[in-house]
């Protein structure tokens, strides 16, 4: 669900409000009578505490989320999926004349202002999941993130539990998904090194098993 402009979107505005607060709450409404959460793309102040008081589990990007919108998310327990890696990505097709001017011209100082505010949102204690905007950076770049989330507050530990355990509550499937305790997917990765010593080693995954099945070795 779309609360503000985007970035990476010709003719949109990341500091435009895209629906108002009744929209996003008949959504919110409307997919709570089929057991469904919603998650909202919102990167300006306003359409974030919107999206918040509309009820979302979550808001994507979350970037110019201001002090008002941090304590909101504190009260109403949302998540916060904010997908700091990918201004990387961004600059990179910039400088080799990947990204058209208007998506550049959209980014300016938005990069660091959404690693700024997700170290606020870490100091506050908010509800933090590990997102990554698929299709922004090529594929199998994700884990790269983890680095980005410790160099602007996380823990090692932190940054590993945004990317399972709090992201099954997220899910709402923490019952089947994100730890590793009988009853559960045998979902498992192993990596030489680590991860709480030097989280970077998560980006080289050496082994991984998906509901018991091994898949790499």
């Amino acid at each position: 669900m779309l609360s503000s402009g985007a970035v990476l979107t010709h003719g949109s505005n990341p500091n435009s409000q895209e629906f108002t607060l009744e929209e996003l709450q008949a959504a919110v409404d409307e997919a709570s009578h089929f057991g469904l959460r919603v998650e909202a793309h919102a990167h300006s102040p306003s359409g974030i505490k919107n999206a918040i008081r509309a009820g979302v589990a979550s808001v994507e990007h979350a970037t110019m989320i201001d002090d008002e919108g941090i304590a909101l998310a504190k009260q109403h327990g949302t998540y916060l999926d904010m997908d700091i890696y990918d201004e990387e990505c961004i600059q990179e097709d910039g400088r080799n004349g990947k990204m058209p001017k208007d998506f550049l011209d959209h980014d300016r100082e938005l990069g660091q202002m959404q690693r700024d505010n997700f170290r606020k949102a870490v100091q506050a204690g908010l509800k933090m999941s590990f997102g990554t905007d698929a299709g922004v950076c090529a594929y199998g770049q994700n884990a790269k993130q983890f680095a980005w989330m410790v160099k602007y507050g996380m823990t090692p530990m932190q940054a590993i539990q945004s990317a399972t355990s709090l992201a099954a509550d997220l899910l709402g499937r923490s019952n089947e998904l994100g730890s590793i305790k009988p009853g559960k997917y045998a979902d498992v990765i192993a990596v030489s090194g680590d991860p709480l010593e030097n989280v970077s080693v998560l980006e080289n995954v050496q082994f991984v098993m998906k509901d018991g099945k091994v898949y790499k070795q």
